[in-house]
Formats: structure tokens, C-alpha cells, sequence
């Protein structure tokens, strides 16, 4: 059936929709772009809207969504609310859900991220298993660090702080294929790791997936106040758009962002063919009068002073437009304030002050509107719908208000500097009255700080209080900003945005300085350099300056600089010896660097403290395992497990406990049970290969096996494992295939060396065979295993003397361990002499 055509009414009432003047060339270009197929050249698959603050970005960001949706689009609008990828992504998932397409994938996503991200401290842990045995040792130390330069080579991670001392040029040339696996064996899963250091790289994937799905004619993306947010998005939209690494985009998407720069000529100048910029420039005189004209103001004395006053920016010329003037009033008075700048033909004096004060916070919804002004109850649901109806009022993550900056600025300081006492009242009342809403969330929290609402409204409080200038103002806000790094880089950045941005309306230089010395250490060196700079320069309380050095020894730990994340450590508790966050880090440092018992000892002194923490006491029950004390092991993990039967993680431990105690039933139902709260469980699933192994099922061994890798290819103990069990059931080829992947994932990885030069024995190619167990030798000089496999090659290869030498080693480390090998071998040593 052909599609009805519009009426001339119809596209006039289009055309002239909200009274939207100007523009019309811009409106034109993205309008066409829709009657383009994606295949033809002349289509765009991106639109950059820039130029100065308040020249009308936003207002044809708004026209241009309008636009899509009358052609059918699904259209998502991000702005800087948030504050990293994942927050963009949902962003963009609560937009589409609102439209009724749900990304139920990448929305369940998102949960486990927020989940796995508090939960990393403590899963870094679980990554080093250091039993004995040709699969035992894990990959070493070395092959960490290595891990890490490789994450650099490929990309993963960036290379700041205190990671850059730690990579040489050397390290770095391994590159990404050879070393990423040492790191991301720490945690639980590979999924867990990903989404806690890299989630793009697990996000995006899924996002675009669901992209592909989307059955409307076109999707397009709106990318707001990008002078912001590039930094973070630009990077990653380009890959995304330009590259495969995240799979296909559908040729439906177009992204429109908006900006005050231009866009990134060394990233996109080479992308003409694909994307189109649209440079505004404020309105010409003949605009302006066109957007007055269609809001009834015509008389030519204020059409002058409103072009006088507002310079053609159009959020302005809007703003004094809806205004609605009907004479020139006090026209050419060259004292305007930003009253009269905004509201001088607004005759309701209720509406002026509110105006005025909702200028104060920083967003605004109804009830801070009613806490900001002091309008009568019966007229506040009507004023405050005026207020939204302003054009500097713009609608802002989930219905909140914020002001135009163009506009809140002279707004400020003309209260600040008419009244300066006025404005510190006002701010002290706003600053209570958050604290107030803070106290009632927090309330059944045990840690308010994890909870984003409650930190929205500590940062609210924080800032008002800064504004509000008291002596104790600057010194809590830098605590503050402590605790903030603590929770992640993101919260941090808003917390060092707070202080610029109260910096700047307060007229505060220490403020000021604060914020933009903070912002700069957090760009040039992420959260331990900022962390540094406040330890350096701040006056903070022992507590403060404990927390200080345990977020920072944390930060630093997790980049690979263990040394440095003790010595931190070691600061933190000489300052407040009741940290139990302070204990619990440094085990983790302690762990990563191979001293388990000292890592238990530090876990020992934080569940002293904290003793219903679950995860700790999983995390202790790990430890004493790799150690072989299973008895205390067993004790540890059904702690955790009866303080919080969900947790997968204590289930496997106990699992992979029970097994060590020769109880493989036992190990086998909680192994099955860690499965069932986490399929995707890699860890877990290695470990069940292991109890069908002790069963005699090598077939469910291999299958187990094969599903932990294909979860995580990239872990050097999963390939040996299943090296393991293909070498036993005489598949070398295909062990030894595994082996080379595990050792360039680890070079320093003993048992994989010595795997290896078992099968190579086992495929007649001696000299290879040997090379790889003397290497084995050499990085574990008591490694019985290896001697023995060693031995055993050199009777093979008729050098007895050699075989006698070894058979010694071994007898003197573990006089059982010979009886425990194949008769065809021992009558192999026993021609020798042996």
C-alpha cells in the first residue's frame, strides 16, 4: 500500500515545530541523510555539531533527534551524567527500554560490572594456585608483569603512573598474544576480569549485537556536551565505528555528537567521506529576529536590546524571547544585571526569584526546587512547570533539571557579589538540606559510599558547602575526594569537578586550583597520582591520609607495582593500625608476590576486624589451600559459605579442598553447586576436570576442560591442565599444541616446560624434549617431576651417567617419588644402573 503523503499543513506544523528558528541548512543536511541509503556514497554515518557555549548545540541536538524519530529511528541522547563507558551504555539501554526495545543482554551486563567491580579487590586473590605437580605451580611472577606489558601492547590498558617504570621497551615487544593470560588468571573467570579492567571490550560486543537486532529503520545516537565526554567516547566510537575488533555495526547507526571543539583531525581527518561537521556560529541578526518574530516580539527598540545583550547566541536570544516583551522598558541601560539580562520582561516576581535561587544547585528536580526557593506550597508545582519550560532549564538524566551554563554563570555572580552574605546563607541551607535527604538514604547501609544516590547527594552537600566558603569546607571536600578514589577513578573525577565547579561560582581560587591540580593528576597518572598530590599537599587527618595510602597501594597493585603497593601499605597501617581495608590489600600485595603465609597473616588481622566478611574469609580459605592446610582451609570456607551461601567462589575453593583431602564426592557436589550459582565459571570448571580425572573419567575431564578455554582461552594453567589430560590419553600432538600457547601466554612457566618436553619425548624428538625440562630445571631446581621425566629421557637417549645423576636429585628431594612412576620407565632407569 502506498504510503499517504503529508499535507502542506502537516509540514509547515514540522518545520515550525517549538518554534525552532535558524538553522535551516544544518536541518536540511541530516534531514537528507535519511533519504540516503547507507551503501550510497554521499550517506554520513557521523555528525560533529560544534562552537562556543551557548551558541545552540544542545537545542539542535534536540531538533535533529525530532527529526529521526519522524523518520521512524530509535534514538538514544547521552550528556555528561555519565561519567564512563558503562554508565554511556546505560544510558543508552534506559533510553531504548523507554521506547520499548529492551537490551536485555547488555542490561544484565551492566549488573554483573557493577557487581564484579566491587568485588575485585577481593577476586584478585583467587587468580595464584601454586600446588605441586607437573600442572601445579601456575603462572610465575615474572610472567604477571609480563601479562601486564602485554595488556599494554595490545591496547588494554594505558600506560601511566607508576606501570610506566615498570616496562621496558623489552617487555613490551613480547607483545599482547605472549602475556595477557598471568593477569587475567587472578580472577574468578575470564567475563570477570574483562568486565572489571576492560569492560568496553566486553560491553561493546554486546551492544552492538543487540544493535544488529533492532528492527527499526535507523538508530541513531546522540552524544551530547562532547567537550566533555570525547575524551572518554572519542577513542572508542572510533575503534567502534572503523574497525572490526567489537564485530559489525549496523549500517542504520548514525552518531551525532556535540561539542564546543572541533572534532580530532589526526583521528578523523581521513573520515571526510563519512562524516560531516557542522561548525555553528552564533545567530545572524536576520536569525534572531526570526526566533523573537515567531515569539510575538517585534517592536524594533527590544529587538535591539536583545541583540545588544545576548551577542546572537541563541540560548540567550531564546531565553529572552520566551520572555514575551512588550515594550522597550528600561532599553540601553548599560547596568543590566542577570536579571535583567534573562528575566527583565518576566512580571511575576514569584517566578524572577525562583529563577534566581534554582540557579544555586547544580540540578535541579521538584523537590530541590522546593528546598532552593521559598515559594508558597500552593504556587510551587506551578512555577517549577515554568521553569522547565525555560530554554535554560534543560532536561538532564532522568527528568533532572540543569541550568545553561551561558545563563547559571552571570546568575551567580550577581547574587554572589550583590549579597555575599545572602549567597552563603543560601548555600549553608541547600548544603543542610542534602545532608539531611544523604542521612535518610544511608540509613541500613553498611557502606553508604558504595551507594551512588548517597554519593550524589554527599557531592551536592560538599559542593554547596564549598560554595558556602566556611573554613572547614575545602579541608572536608579533599577527604572527601579520598574516599571518592576509593570507590573508582569516575567518582573521583566528580569529586575534582565539584571542586572546580564551586572554585568558579564562589570565586574561590583555592577551590579552583584544587580541582583543576586534581583533574590534571588524574588525566596524566589515574588515581595514584591524584592520591599522591592530596598526600602531598593536603591537610588531611591520620585517618584520612591511612585511607589515602591503602586506596593509593591498591591503585598501584593493581598495576602490577606490588613493591610499591606494600610500602604503601605498610604507611597506611602505621597511621591507623585498625584499617581493615589497609590488611586486606597488602594480602593481596603479599599474594601476588608469592608470600602466602604473610598474606594470611594481614587476612588474619582484617577478619579480626571485619569478621562477618565472607569474601575474606573465601579468600583466606584459598590461601591455606594453596598451601595444602586443608583441614584449616575447610574450616575457613564453611565460614564464608554460612555467612553467604552465594557465593560461588567458596563453593569451588571447598571444591578444589575437598579434593586435596582425597574426598572426591564430597568435592564433586561443591563443585556442582559453585556451577549452578555461576555457569560461566571457568575456575571452577577446572577444577571439576580435576575430580573427574581422580574418578576415571577423562572423557568429562576433557569436556570440562574444553569449556573452561573456551570461557578463557587466554589462561596459561587452563591450556596445561588440559595438556594434562590429552598427553595421558596419548594425544601429544595436541598437548603440545596447548603447551606453546600456555608458554607464550607465560615464558617462566615450569610445569608447562616440562609438559612439554614430556611429550616431545613421548614423539621422539629427544633434543627439544630435553631442552624444555633443563629449562624446567633451571626455573624450579627441585621440581621432582621433571627430574624424573629428565631421567628417565636421558636412559632414552643412552647417556646413563646423566640418568644416574638425576635419580639421585630425586631420591634426596622425595625417595617415594621413582615408585610412583610407570614400570616401562623404571625399567628404563634400571638398565642404567639405577
Amino acid at each position: 500500500m502506498a504510503q499517504a503523503r503529508p499535507s502542506m499543513q502537516e509540514l509547515i506544523r514540522q518545520r515550525s515545530r517549538a518554534g525552532f528558528v535558524g538553522r535551516a541548512a544544518e536541518r536540511a543536511l541530516f534531514r537528507a541523510n535519511f533519504d540516503t541509503p547507507p551503501h550510497d556514497e554521499r550517506h554520513r554515518f557521523r555528525f560533529h555539531v560544534h562552537g562556543n557555549a551557548g551558541v545552540g548545540k544542545t537545542f539542535l541536538l534536540r531538533e535533529l533527534e525530532h527529526i529521526a524519530r519522524e523518520r521512524g529511528a530509535l534514538t538514544a541522547r547521552v550528556d555528561d551524567g555519565a561519567g564512563s563507558l558503562p554508565e554511556v551504555m546505560a544510558q543508552i539501554a534506559r533510553t531504548f527500554a523507554g521506547q520499548g526495545r529492551r537490551l536485555k543482554d547488555l542490561e544484565r551486563l551492566l549488573d554483573a560490572h557493577r557487581e564484579r567491580r566491587q568485588e575485585a579487590e577481593l577476586a584478585a586473590l583467587t587468580a595464584l594456585d601454586a600446588e605441586a605437580g607437573p600442572q601445579e605451580d601456575g603462572p610465575s611472577a615474572g610472567g604477571r608483569l609480563a601479562a601486564r606489558a602485554g595488556m599494554v601492547a595490545a591496547g588494554l590498558v594505558p600506560v601511566v603512573g607508576p606501570l610506566a617504570g615498570l616496562l621496558d621497551a623489552d617487555q613490551l615487544a613480547q607483545g599482547a598474544d605472549r602475556v595477557r593470560a598471568s593477569l587475567l588468571a587472578r580472577f574468578r573467570n575470564h567475563e570477570d576480569v574483562r568486565l572489571v579492567l576492560a569492560p568496553e571490550q566486553v560491553l561493546t560486543p554486546v551492544l552492538l549485537r543487540e544493535l544488529e537486532q533492532v528492527t527499526a529503520p535507523w538508530i541513531v545516537l546522540f552524544l551530547d556536551t562532547y567537550e566533555r565526554t570525547g575524551p572518554l567516547l572519542d577513542p572508542w566510537l572510533h575503534e567502534t565505528m572503523t574497525t572490526d575488533r567489537y564485530g559489525p555495526l549496523p549500517a542504520t547507526l548514525v552518531v551525532v555528537t556535540a561539542g564546543q571543539d572541533p572534532l580530532d583531525r589526526s583521528r578523523w581527518g581521513g573520515l571526510a567521506d563519512f562524516v560531516t561537521d557542522l561548525a555553528l556560529t552564533p545567530f545572524t541578526d536576520a536569525e534572531a529576529r526570526a526566533l523573537l518574530a515567531a515569539r510575538g516580539v517585534t517592536a524594533e527598540p527590544v529587538v535591539a536590546e536583545v541583540l545588544r545583550l545576548t551577542g546572537g547566541l541563541p540560548v540567550l536570544v531564546s531565553t529572552l524571547a520566551e520572555s514575551g516583551p512588550a515594550g522597550p522598558g528600561d532599553v540601553g541601560d548599560p547596568s543590566a544585571s542577570a536579571v535583567d539580562r534573562f528575566l527583565k520582561w518576566e512580571p511575576d516576581p514569584a517566578r524572577r526569584a525562583a529563577a534566581l535561587a534554582c540557579a544555586l544547585p547544580r540540578w535541579l528536580d521538584a523537590d530541590v526546587f522546593r528546598a532552593a526557593t521559598d515559594c508558597p506550597d500552593d504556587e510551587a508545582d506551578g512555577v517549577y512547570d515554568w521553569l522547565r519550560s525555560r530554554p535554560f532549564a534543560t532536561g538532564h538524566d532522568g527528568g533532572r533539571l540543569r541550568y545553561h551554563d551561558v545563563v547559571r554563570a552571570p546568575m551567580l555572580r550577581a547574587q554572589h557579589r550583590r549579597s555575599p552574605r545572602t549567597w552563603a546563607a543560601s548555600q549553608r541551607r541547600l548544603a543542610r538540606w542534602f545532608a539531611d535527604w544523604r542521612e535518610e538514604t544511608g540509613q541500613g547501609l553498611a557502606d553508604p559510599w558504595a551507594d551512588r544516590s548517597w554519593r550524589e547527594l554527599r557531592l551536592a552537600e560538599t559542593y554547596h558547602l564549598l560554595c558556602a566558603g566556611g573554613p572547614d569546607a575545602l579541608p572536608a571536600a579533599l577527604r572527601d575526594t579520598v574516599r571518592a578514589a576509593a570507590a573508582d577513578e569516575p567518582t573521583a573525577r566528580q569529586w575534582t569537578r565539584a571542586l572546580t565547579d564551586a572554585g568558579r561560582d564562589a570565586e574561590a581560587g583555592d577551590a579552583a586550583r584544587w580541582g583543576h591540580d586534581l583533574d590534571a593528576a588524574l588525566a596524566d597518572g589515574g588515581v595514584p597520582a591524584a592520591l599522591a598530590l592530596l598526600l602531598g599537599r593536603a591537610p588531611l587527618d591520620a585517618a584520612a591520609r591511612a585511607l589515602a595510602h591503602t586506596v593509593r597501594g591498591s591503585a598501584l597493585r593493581r598495576r602490577g607495582a606490588y613493591e610499591e603497593a606494600l610500602a604503601e601499605h605498610d604507611r597506611a597501617l602505621a597511621l591507623d593500625p585498625g584499617l581493615a581495608r589497609a590488611y586486606r590489600s597488602r594480602a593481596m600485595a603479599r599474594g601476588e608476590l608469592g608470600d602466602h603465609d604473610g598474606a594470611l597473616a594481614d587476612l588474619d588481622e582484617a577478619l579480626a576486624l571485619r569478621p562477618q566478611d565472607a569474601r575474606g574469609h573465601a579468600v583466606r580459605g584459598e590461601y591455606l589451600r594453596i598451601l595444602r592446610r586443608h583441614d584449616e582451609a575447610l574450616d575457613a570456607l564453611d565460614e564464608a559459605i554460612r555467612l553467604d551461601p552465594g557465593t560461588d567462589f567458596a563453593w569451588a575453593s571447598r571444591g578444589a579442598t575437598r579434593l586435596g583431602r582425597g574426598e572426591p564426592q564430597e568435592a564433586m557436589a561443591d563443585l556442582t553447586r559453585a556451577l549452578e550459582l555461576k555457569p560461566d565459571y571457568p575456575w571452577a570448571l577446572a577444577r571439576r576436570a580435576r575430580v573427574w580425572r581422580a574418578l576415571d573419567r577423562p572423557d568429562l575431564q576433557r569436556a570440562d576442560l574444553d569449556r573452561a578455554l573456551s570461557l578463557h582461552p587466554d589462561w596459561a594453567w587452563g591450556r596445561c591442565e588440559r595438556a594434562d589430560a590429552l598427553r595421558v590419553a596419548g594425544r601429544l600432538a595436541e598437548a603440545v599444541a596447548d603447551l606453546d600457547v600456555a608458554l607464550a601466554l607465560d615464558p617462566r612457566y615450569a610445569s608447562a616446560y616440562a609438559s612439554r618436553g614430556a611429550c616431545l619425548a613421548g614423539l621422539g624428538r629427544h633434543a627439544e624434549a630435553l631442552a624444555d625440562l633443563d629449562r624446567a630445571v633451571e626455573l624450579r631446581p627441585g621440581y621432582v617431576w621433571a627430574l624424573c621425566r629428565r631421567a628417565v629421557l636421558h636412559a632414552a637417549m643412552d647417556r646413563p651417567d646423566l640418568a644416574r645423576a638425576d635419580v639421585r636429585r630425586v631420591r634426596e628431594l622425595d625417595p617415594q617419588a621413582l615408585r610412583r612412576l610407570p614400570d616401562t620407565d623404571r625399567a628404563a632407569l634400571a638398565r642404567t644402573g639405577c
